[in-house]
């Protein structure tokens, strides 16, 4: 798999999803087979940035191969790797309605099933750090946890991780959309409870055992 044109191509994927504007944001994808990690270079603009920009480096952050310099948020992202060694693909937006919460310091909770499903657990948003800071990457993996598969950085946007690059864009987009339809409920004045924990649990097995094409053969439980 050619993972700088990965890297090159969710950049472009990012920016027109409205995820983020200008140069903010970044992203980095593990190779499982050797851990090197592929990041987008630092302030370059997702329209112009090329698979020679692209930035390989290992999980101690010795580069590797490129020649531009990486995302002022290499030390998050590998930090994440090295915490969450089921993780391959970290991307950090700047969508809008995420990060009205992460302004507020408020966490956005599992209120649907599709975020029970994806989200692993509740979005928490980790306390400040500045940029590009050994704090904020600190910050950001407590955040995250074992089991959640996105936080908000406080003032600053969201971190998305998954498997695969495929993954991680999937709990971006649910992400946002349970942070807007958060943010409707608490603007009606209304009460918003979360899932409880026993349909949680049940909505991340069925996701596991039960949803998609899995084999040839159904059976419908009455």
């Amino acid at each position: 798999m050619n993972f700088k044109k990965l890297i090159v191509d969710s950049g472009l994927r990012m920016l027109n999803s409205g995820y983020t504007i200008e140069t903010w944001g970044n992203i980095s994808f593990r190779d499982k087979e050797t851990n090197l990690v592929y990041l987008t270079p630092s302030g370059m603009d997702y329209s112009t940035i090329t698979e020679d920009d692209v930035v390989v480096c290992d999980l101690q952050g010795n580069i590797v191969e490129g020649t531009r310099v990486p995302t002022i948020e290499t030390g998050l992202h590998l930090a994440v790797y090295r915490a969450r060694p089921e993780v391959n693909a970290i991307l950090h937006t700047h969508p809008i309605y995420s990060t009205v919460f992460s302004c507020i310091g408020k966490d956005v909770p599992l209120i649907i099933d599709e975020a029970a499903q994806t989200l692993g657990d509740v979005c928490r948003t980790a306390e400040y750090g500045l940029p590009g800071t050994p704090e904020l990457a600190e910050n950001c993996v407590k955040a995250l946890g074992k089991t959640a598969n996105a936080c908000l950085l406080k003032a600053h946007g969201a971190v998305c991780v998954g498997d695969t690059m495929e993954a991680a864009f999937k709990v971006s987009r649910v992400l946002e959309v349970t942070a807007q339809i958060y943010q409707m409920i608490l603007a009606t004045g209304c009460n918003c409870p979360e899932l409880s924990q026993e349909n949680i649990l049940a909505m991340q097995e069925f996701v596991k055992t039960k949803y998609g094409q899995r084999n040839n053969t159904m059976q419908i439980e009455y």
